[in-house]
C-alpha cells in the first residue's frame, strides 16, 4: 500500500522518522563534546596547519636556510588538515546513510 494514498499514515511515518532521528541525535550528543561546538571540520584543518607553522618557525630559528620551512610546513599542515576533514566528513556521511538505511529498512 502506498503511504501517499493514506495521508494520516504518511504523516505518522514522517513523524516517526523525525522522532527516531531526534532520539539518535540526543544519544550521540556526547560524541565530541567541545569540538562539536566549534566545528570538528574547522579544527581538523586549523590544528595541523598551526602545528606546521609552529614547527616551521622553530626550524627556521634553529637552522637558518634559504628555504622557508614555515611556509612549506604550513602548506603541508593545510593539506593534511584538508585530507583529515574530508576523511572525517566521509565517515560521518557513511554512518548517517547506514543509520537511515537501518531506520527505513533499506526502502530509501
Amino acid at each position: 500500500m502506498d503511504d501517499r494514498a493514506d495521508p494520516a499514515r504518511h504523516l505518522s511515518v514522517r513523524i516517526g522518522r523525525k522522532e527516531a532521528r531526534r532520539l539518535r541525535a540526543r544519544a550521540q550528543r556526547g560524541r565530541v563534546p567541545w569540538l562539536g561546538l566549534y566545528g570538528v571540520v574547522g579544527w581538523s584543518i586549523v590544528l595541523p596547519t598551526l602545528a606546521g607553522i609552529a614547527l616551521g618557525v622553530w626550524i627556521d630559528a634553529s637552522w637558518p636556510s634559504r628555504y622557508s620551512w614555515t611556509l612549506m610546513l604550513m602548506v603541508l599542515g593545510l593539506i593534511v588538515g584538508c585530507w583529515n576533514a574530508w576523511r572525517w566528513v566521509s565517515l560521518e556521511q557513511r554512518a548517517i546513510d547506514e543509520e537511515e538505511d537501518d531506520t527505513t529498512g533499506g526502502d530509501a
